[in-house]
């Protein structure tokens, strides 16, 4: 379970604790488990700081105050306060971010169940798309995606596993296998029923609550080779919002 441990504390010299907390963590490299931390100033208070710190458990939390470094750091910190700073430790019980949920929202519900309905919930009508198997890389437009998303489900029976994601701001980056079976005409080709697989990551942008924006990038090249197509024809194939 996620712990997070919240330090509450004052201080006019910000600058020499920024200092402080920069050489912190120069010097236990390699050793701490902290993964994560965040420093938030007051608005109201202009000497008045948050820090909150993130550890994989409370048994790694521990491990960490017992580093020699955390705890020369702890006595420098206070020295740098007005007053003792104020811990709150906190197991982590409900941790959701929204745009990954609504990243895999379509991933499961549009990718594997084609519920044109959540593409349209999902979606922004404006939708930029860019995928590097596209002979044309660029489309605006989430019809023109679900056309893809048509192209691929009609082609194949499949499957789609998130092996990775990072959320950053408003984007959400997810590593992929797509895995399908060829049941269904595809590009002029009849179905062979072989079952092909290919990963590639996909890059959301995620503006309002909706998806505005989308980079795809995967081995189209190897699938079309593997599927004995004729490697002269268009790779007009993109994959869009259908992985």
């Amino acid at each position: 379970m996620t712990f997070v441990q919240l330090v509450d504390y004052t201080t006019h010299q910000p600058e020499a604790m920024n200092d402080l907390l920069d050489k912190y963590v120069a010097q236990s490299h390699g050793r701490r488990t902290l993964t994560h931390s965040i420093v938030g100033k007051d608005r109201d208070m202009n000497d008045h700081y948050v820090d909150v710190v993130e550890f994989p458990s409370y048994e790694e939390a521990m491990k960490n105050s017992n580093l020699p470094e955390t705890d020369r750091m702890f006595h420098e910190m206070v020295a740098l306060c007005d007053g003792m700073p104020k811990f709150t430790n906190l197991d982590v019980v409900r941790d959701e971010h929204l745009n990954t949920m609504l990243v895999n929202r379509v991933f499961e519900e549009v990718m594997l169940n084609g519920n044109m309905a959540v593409f349209e919930e999902c979606f922004a009508t404006n939708y930029i798309d860019h995928d590097v198997s596209k002979a044309e890389q660029t489309v605006v437009g989430r019809d023109e995606v679900m056309k893809d998303v048509q192209m691929w489900r009609g082609g194949f029976e499949m499957s789609f596993a998130v092996d990775a994601q990072l959320a950053q701001d408003d984007l959400v980056t997810t590593v992929w296998t797509w895995r399908g079976k060829h049941t269904g005409e595809f590009m002029g080709m009849a179905p062979t029923g072989k079952t092909y697989e290919t990963t590639g990551t996909t890059t959301f942008r995620c503006t309002d609550g909706m998806i505005s924006e989308g980079w795809w990038h995967y081995d189209i090249m190897r699938l079309m080779r593997e599927m004995g197509m004729d490697m002269n024809m268009s790779a007009d194939t993109g994959m869009g919002a259908a992985g």
